[in-house]
């Protein structure tokens, strides 16, 4: 997921429906009909579940799925099998090419003032170290007071040569505000509150200055230290959690970059500003490919019958950052999708409609898979009944943005009417559903005019502790919510495939949030980029 992780229903969007008190799944199911194939989904979604046995292959074997990397291209290849195995048609379907990335050996040692390994990880798509790594001492950038003009900066820019770069602000503290308000109380929360952001304000300082006396066009503060010969830069991206860090990708290619933990960061960041000339020793490994590699979306299909120029999607993510095994973003939403066609295909084989299941790459660049199929795919946009996007953690579905759709919350509580009040239970429908601040594959098409809906998970800390964190591993999967979060998507698609009325394409006028005052849009379409090339030219 590219943006915010919790796609909360404030923001403006009124609550139309909750179907049933919010509660857990109960142990025996309830089915409102008669429906048999309403049974065999749930027979086989929640009795006779694949989904912890796929999402420990994905997570754990595979691991992180790097757009573009050996791992991403080894999980569309386990996809294909997958489907295969179970006589589901499924293909590949190249869009563009990418940076072929792999992680190697890579690590930061303290050497002085005493020594201690340090807990760092290396941005993707960073340079690497020659063989052996780098020695070198920390430095940070020159503080404003005293020395803040531009002559005394360029003299410092002068003395980095060989040299490692802290880039960002360290934090005051590593204890997160839920702990420091607990224990401390809020006065004490506040105060360091305001340190926190007076450090960040002057960090800010430090960068202008340094870019004004840089005397380059390079547009990266990286690249404009790497032109004054910097051997390697250390950046620090708490999420605001207890040991977790976001890291994500590097922001040049001129030298290696590692994140460091909280901690350990602001351990280094003590020791430079108080003249104790910390020194390390870092390595960065990689394998990269000469040219750039072909990236492919995968897609299943379960043909439909007296409907099949008309379509059901289901919908979700197989890329993923690396630092981490892409667990919950979106290893989970990728197996939800699977495990639900597996499900479909064995309770409901001869669909009205056809049924779809893209598995997105390059969404963490900017939704550019889910993006070149809309481009390239006119008669899936303009057949589409709908589609069930996934991706945003390891919980129970809890909401549903229905994207401004007048037809949608009708619909959804039409279809779910008639399922277990068990799959069901304390699901909320947003309408209008807009928000605006958050960016997923399903944005690819409802930014066309087609109904894409995200269906948000309960947050489990998402934001803090797996959204592109080092954390985002297998163990953080609640397997009995990740099943029936399939089966619920299985109804879902049946039901939809069904439906004798087809949804409409009619979207209410943009609300007013309020809380902001001001207009929630609808998600505006981003450009397609199909290369690395053409998104670094765009972004980078």
């Amino acid at each position: 997921m590219e943006s915010s992780a919790h796609r909360s229903l404030g923001r403006g969007a009124a609550l139309l429906l909750v179907l049933t008190a919010l509660g857990r799944p109960a142990a025996a199911q309830s089915f409102p009909t008669n429906d048999s194939v309403i049974r065999r989904i749930w027979h086989e979604g929640m009795q006779a579940s694949h989904a912890a046995s796929l999402a420990q292959v994905l997570a754990d074997s595979i691991g992180p799925r790097l757009t573009g990397s050996p791992a991403n291209r080894a999980a569309v290849d386990w996809l294909l099998r997958t489907y295969k195995g179970w006589g589901i048609a499924a293909e590949r379907e190249p869009y563009g090419t990418w940076r072929s990335w792999a992680r190697g050996v890579s690590g930061v040692e303290l050497l002085t003032p005493r020594v201690r390994v340090l807990e760092a990880t290396m941005l993707a798509w960073s340079a690497t170290t020659p063989a052996g790594g780098v020695q070198a001492e920390v430095v940070t950038l020159p503080p404003t007071h005293g020395v803040g003009d531009a002559a005394a900066v360029g003299r410092w820019l002068s003395t980095i040569r060989g040299k490692v770069v802290m880039l960002t602000a360290p934090e005051p503290t590593c204890r997160p505000d839920s702990s420091w308000l607990g224990w401390a109380g809020p006065a004490a929360t506040a105060a360091m509150r305001a340190a926190r952001d007076s450090g960040r304000v002057e960090w800010d300082r430090r960068i202008a200055l340094v870019r004004a006396a840089s005397g380059t066009a390079a547009s990266s503060l990286a690249d404009r230290l790497a032109a004054a010969c910097a051997v390697g830069f250390l950046t620090g991206a708490w999420s605001g959690g207890w040991g977790v860090d976001k890291i994500k990708a590097a922001t040049t290619q001129s030298a290696p970059i590692w994140d460091l933990s909280c901690e350990d960061y602001g351990l280094l960041a003590r020791l430079a500003a108080h003249g104790q000339h910390p020194t390390v020793r870092a390595v960065a490994e990689a394998k990269v490919a000469p040219a750039e590699v072909p990236v492919d979306n995968t897609i299943a299909e379960l043909r439909g019958g007296k409907k099949s120029d008309e379509y059901v999607m289901l919908s979700a993510h197989l890329d993923s950052w690396d630092a981490g095994s892409g667990a919950t973003d979106n290893g989970t939403g990728t197996i939800v999708a699977l495990e639900a066609m597996r499900i479909l295909s064995r309770a409901y084989p001869h669909p009205r409609r056809t049924i779809l299941a893209g598995h997105w790459n390059g969404e963490e660049e900017g939704d550019l898979g889910a993006a070149a199929y809309v481009a390239t795919h006119a008669d899936v946009v303009r057949g589409l009944q709908v589609l069930f996007n996934q991706d945003n953690g390891t919980g129970p579905i809890d909401s549903i943005d229905t994207n401004g759709f007048l037809d949608a919350p009708g619909a959804f509580a039409r279809w779910m009417a008639r399922m277990p009040k068990e799959l069901t239970a304390g699901i909320l429908i947003a309408e209008p559903g807009f928000a605006s601040d958050e960016d997923s594959d399903s944005d690819a098409f409802a930014c066309k005019g087609a109904p894409g809906f995200f269906l948000t998970s309960a947050d489990y800390h998402y934001i803090d502790y797996t959204w592109h964190t080092n954390r985002d591993t297998y163990d953080k999967i609640d397997t009995t919510a990740l099943k029936r979060n399939a089966t619920l998507i299985a109804m879902l698609a049946y039901e939809a495939s069904e439906d004798p009325t087809r949804l409409g394409r009619a979207r209410r006028v943009p609300p007013i949030d309020s809380v902001t005052k001001r207009t929630i849009d609808p998600p505006a379409c981003a450009p397609v980029a199909r290369s690395w090339a053409e998104a670094a030219r765009r972004w980078w």
